[in-house]
């Protein structure tokens, strides 16, 4: 069986979803420390605007909260980003060819008014699965009931799941111990991932985008561009 862990970002890229497709399950680390600084993708990603880049940013509670896995962050309901994020998305995607089919769900999760950043991301992971059409198994490392750091949470969650292999992107496969991997027998898969060409609005093209991009201006056509078989050259 094939493996894939990640952490439940925000809106993911569609490297996320090309190990959805490759693994046969896909284990969300949300038992792991939340990153202190602001240079991780948890609460925030980036989609396109006639400007360029558009970067929207989950806001979440911070202050005096010490070190918190993922699990347990807060969102900051005060602020009116779940507004501006709509509005966001509605002014510079309006046009693009399949925003009428994905918007009303889209808008539905962000009424929710969660307040924990994981139960967030997770709808809009699930909601962009479902709009890409990629059927996949989705676990949280919190309800297996799995802990620890680095190389021994990854063989804890390959040996609890009988996986005997490892799908890694490009540029990964350097933070991961394949020798010590290797002594639990699991083997590190390579996955043949490269950011995807489609068509966009707005311009020159961006890679690397969350998947949202993507699915309004690719629909259907977007789980195969993500898994690699699709509209890409370059």
């Amino acid at each position: 069986m094939i493996i894939a862990l990640h952490q439940p970002i925000f809106l993911p890229w569609p490297g996320f979803f090309h190990k959805a497709v490759h693994a046969d399950r896909l284990v969300l680390l949300d038992d792991v420390q939340f990153p202190r600084g602001g240079r991780h993708w948890l609460a925030r990603n980036r989609l396109k605007s006639e400007q360029g880049e558009l970067w929207l940013t989950v806001p979440v509670l911070k202050k005096g909260r010490g070190f918190q896995p993922i699990r347990e962050v807060e969102i900051h309901n005060k602020r009116g980003w779940r507004r501006k994020h709509l509005g966001s998305i509605q002014q510079n995607y309006v046009h693009a060819p399949y925003f009428a089919d994905h918007f009303p769900a889209l808008e539905s999760i962000y009424r929710k008014h969660h307040k924990l950043l994981v139960s967030l991301n997770l709808e809009l992971i699930d909601f962009l699965l479902n709009g890409l059409g990629i059927e996949k198994r989705v676990l949280l490392q919190s309800e297996l009931g799995i802990a620890g750091k680095g190389t021994d949470l990854l063989v804890a969650v390959c040996e609890h799941q009988g996986a005997d292999r490892l799908l890694a992107l490009p540029g990964t496969e350097k933070y991961l111990d394949e020798g010590a991997l290797g002594t639990h027998g699991i083997q590190i898969v390579r996955a043949s991932f490269r950011p995807p060409l489609y068509p966009q609005l707005w311009g020159d093209f961006i890679c690397n985008l969350s998947a949202l991009d993507l699915l309004l201006n690719c629909g259907p056509r977007g789980r195969q561009i993500a898994a690699g078989r699709g509209e890409r050259t370059g």
